[in-house]
């Protein structure tokens, strides 16, 4: 009997002590609530970036004569930003300063 008690008790401890399943999830990640409209009227793709507290925020790369739209992540409702669009041959950037996110903004380069 105490062979018994002493292999029951040996399998409770080792069952104890052996791995865990740990499962990881990540949330939902938060929608943006503002989204870009940009129509790019050049020859060739330009990158375009919100500019929010000095840090550009790269958004999107678009096609030359493509309009695309997009959500602006990490930029709340209602914020002021800048709007700056460079073609992808570095040659000059077209920008929009002072501008209000909210809902939908329509920009067109240039």
């Amino acid at each position: 009997m105490k062979k018994l008690i002493a292999l029951v008790g040996l399998a409770v401890a080792a069952t104890a002590c052996g791995p865990r399943r740990v499962e990881v999830k990540t949330g939902p990640q938060p929608v943006s609530e503002v989204t870009l409209k940009v129509t790019n009227n050049l020859t060739q793709a330009a990158n375009v970036y919100v500019v929010n507290g000095g840090n550009d925020i790269f958004l999107k790369q678009i096609p030359a004569n493509d309009t695309e739209s997009m959500n602006v992540p990490g930029v709340a409702a209602g914020a002021t930003v800048g709007l700056k669009a460079t073609p992808i041959d570095g040659s000059r950037s077209y920008t929009r300063n002072n501008v209000t996110l909210t809902g939908l903004y329509v920009w067109q380069i240039p």
